[in-house]
């Protein structure tokens, strides 16, 4: 159920009937006139003349926020949104929405953000009861794990309220990890999808060593699989993870035991997800040897895939004090190195009041979100054309000074099915 203003869209009517067809008398200049010789005119409703195929085409032109509505006008256009995915596999994409919400206990349900209306939807998340979830997104499809136990999996199509439940991921050594990334993918064009869980726990009275794992479902076999295990010295895992050109990225952070003073605290290795076909022994060549650093001294960071472009969003700290965010960077990874695409300039850095060395920043195609976790303030950054902007001003209020939100990006399609 999604509610745009006062209005709510019912996604599945049922109080709709078909088209109707509309008889009235014609209205005579001249009043003492005669009705024409069948005594009434018929009007038929363009509903009623335009086929299928016609009605599916005009309708693919709609944005996905009008298409949804357009399913409660009748009975017709209900199963024509709804059964005809097939139908809107050639729509123009859309920019990426985000779906914003307050951290809390509560079932999630929040506000969903449309960049290309700029406008916000209420919108009741789907198969979720809390906010503590993980998540990943790609291609239409979300992919969340459950915070907690870490090892619960969900995939669902926010739009079209379809979801699944995986068979849970496997356990390190039969125990929770400390920590654990989420990554997913999903093919375009067959929309076969892939999951990754990377996970990094302590190894038992070895402060400085932490076991790394990587587990990989795939939704063709329906089963998952571990194709890397090793241990990470002096580094350990966190919760950022992305799958970029069928390359698995994570970022790892150092305890402080290999470091000097010119290296930074956060690193990204990578795994080739390919090289869990072969058995050579390259597929198992420690991650460290061939790490990237970060392009600067980070508060944190968040890895996305644009359009197949690995993009870091990091907050750069203080010289003297690199716990402490003095701005934003982005940064796109060529070849294995990092370029510099843009800083957040500082009027918008203000804009935020308060801002932590931490903070939510998520996007898909060529847009970028970012937020503070301390406000429901939500900014935009274009990749194409290198521009920041304000969302509309968002319907979440904060109703008490420790009240945190969240949020993540998500593209609307309607075509993709589990």
């Amino acid at each position: 159920m999604l509610a745009m203003g006062t209005e709510e869209w019912e996604l599945y009517p049922c109080s709709y009937s078909g088209s109707q067809v509309i008889e009235y008398r014609p209205v005579s200049e001249d009043e003492d006139g005669e009705d024409d010789q069948n005594g009434a005119d018929v009007a038929v409703s363009l509903d009623a003349v335009l086929p299928d195929d016609l009605l599916e085409k005009v309708l693919s032109l709609l944005p996905v926020a009008s298409v949804i509505r357009s399913g409660s006008v009748c009975r017709r256009w209900h199963e024509i949104v709804h059964a005809q995915r097939h139908a809107w596999s050639k729509t123009v994409p859309e920019k990426p929405w985000y779906f914003m919400f307050t951290c809390s206990q509560d079932a999630v349900s929040g506000f969903a953000y449309d960049p290309s209306l700029r406008k916000w939807y209420g919108f009741d998340f789907p198969c979720i009861e809390r906010s503590n979830w993980a998540t990943s997104s790609s291609a239409g499809l979300v992919c969340l794990m459950d915070s907690e136990n870490r090892r619960s999996v969900l995939v669902c199509n926010p739009i079209t309220k379809d979801w699944k439940r995986l068979p849970d991921a496997p356990a390190v050594g039969g125990r929770t990890a400390d920590y654990s990334g989420l990554a997913f993918s999903v093919d375009r064009s067959t929309h076969r999808y892939t999951v990754a869980v990377a996970r990094s726990s302590q190894v038992p009275s070895e402060y400085y060593q932490w076991e790394f794992s990587i587990h990989l479902y795939d939704s063709v076999s329906g089963t998952w699989a571990t194709p890397f295990t090793g241990v990470l010295l002096g580094w350990r895992g966190g919760d950022e993870c992305v799958i970029c050109d069928g390359v698995l990225y994570y970022l790892v952070y150092s305890t402080g035991v290999v470091m000097n003073d010119s290296e930074h605290r956060h690193c990204l290795v990578m795994y080739d997800l390919d090289a869990r076909h072969s058995s050579s022994s390259s597929s198992h060549t420690s991650l460290l040897s061939m790490a990237i650093p970060a392009p600067c001294a980070l508060t944190c960071g968040r890895l996305m895939n644009l359009s197949e472009r690995l993009v870091l969003v990091g907050g750069i700290g203080k010289q003297d004090r690199p716990g402490v965010i003095k701005g934003i960077g982005i940064w796109e990874l060529r070849r294995k190195e990092w370029h510099e695409v843009a800083r957040m300039p500082h009027r918008y850095f203000q804009g935020f009041g308060e801002f932590d060395d931490v903070f939510a920043s998520c996007g898909a195609r060529d847009l970028i979100y970012i937020q503070s976790y301390g406000s429901p303030a939500l900014l935009t950054f274009e990749m194409n054309h290198r521009s920041w902007r304000w969302s509309a001003k968002s319907p979440v209020s904060k109703r008490f000074p420790l009240q945190l939100f969240t949020g993540f990006s998500f593209e609307p399609r309607l075509d993709i099915a589990l």
